[in-house]
């Protein structure tokens, strides 16, 4: 399948468009909606006559006889798990997954690759995002569509503490890298596109006690109606930490939650995906609301 024109909008325009905000997108889960699985199985099912699909991801869907409804389930192997980046498939596409690595390790996997004589056996890992491989880093693609702007770092009063290229050269929570000079640790704590500033603080200025998530997609149970507990992720390589789950009302309803975390939070970046567990179970997800102006998300 030809996608290029498809990942040019889904993807690299999306990205370019939350960078020039002042959020950091996730591109791989929108990948994974709009670019892999939905024009995949079209694919298989239209061209190929075929009515499931394989994916190497790790991660394990299964279907709950009492709820109607698949579920998706973190890999065995948890060092591995990629469910988090599979929270918006719908029912349909989890329906016709087979997810063959999930129940099983790496180490099984490459064994596997080894038996069969397969030059992917000794293949390196891949960490990166795949733009990121590509060009370098996420700032040299973002600096082929994004012209640098000379803006100012400030901190909460607005004293100019130093100078930036661009604001999508940032991300919320953010530490190393902001060539300023401080007594403490300074992170930033907000993206003012409209004014061209990067705002940083000290921890405790950083710290999120909630966050509204948007565009949510329910998987393995339904939109529930009261407020419900879990464990949330908000970045892929964080720890899942326990939430409470609070459904908004409203035009937007099923669609929007508010995460109250239990403990005070770093790095709740808009733009992210927030996925929510229960144990092994993928709940739902969605993305991260830009945060409010009173400083609370």
């Amino acid at each position: 399948m030809d996608s290029r024109d498809l990942f040019q909008t889904q993807i690299i325009d999306y990205l370019v468009q939350g960078y020039s905000a002042g959020v950091t997108p996730l591109p791989c889960s929108q990948c994974n909606k709009s670019v892999k699985f939905g024009p995949m199985l079209h694919y298989a099912r239209e061209t190929l006559g075929t009515e499931r699909i394989a994916t190497g991801h790790y991660a394990q869907v299964s279907y709950h006889p009492q709820t109607g409804r698949y579920q998706l389930l973190r890999a065995v192997d948890r060092s591995k798990d990629q469910s988090y980046f599979l929270y918006d498939l719908s029912q349909e596409i989890l329906a016709a997954c087979e997810f063959p690595l999930g129940s099983q390790t790496k180490a099984a996997t490459r064994q596997i690759a080894v038996e069969f004589g397969l030059h992917t056996a000794e293949k390196p890992e891949s960490q990166d995002l795949c733009l990121v491989e590509a060009h370098g880093s996420m700032q040299s693609f973002l600096d082929q569509y994004i012209p640098p702007q000379t803006g100012e770092i400030v901190d909460q009063s607005g004293k100019v503490l130093g100078t930036h290229a661009g604001v999508h050269h940032y991300t919320i929570g953010q530490r190393k890298g902001l060539g300023i000079a401080a007594a403490q640790p300074l992170y930033v704590i907000a993206l003012d596109a409209a004014r061209n500033r990067v705002i940083v603080g000290d921890r405790s200025s950083a710290l999120q006690s909630s966050c509204t998530v948007q565009q949510v997609n329910w998987v393995s149970i339904a939109p529930p109606i009261a407020p419900i507990r879990a464990e949330v992720q908000i970045r892929y390589r964080s720890a899942a930490v326990p939430v409470t789950v609070i459904p908004l009302k409203g035009e937007l309803a099923d669609s929007r939650v508010k995460l109250a975390f239990d403990e005070l939070q770093v790095s709740v970046t808009p733009g992210q995906a927030a996925v929510w567990y229960d144990g092994e179970t993928l709940l739902g997800g969605g993305i991260i609301e830009p945060l409010a102006p009173e400083g609370d998300c």
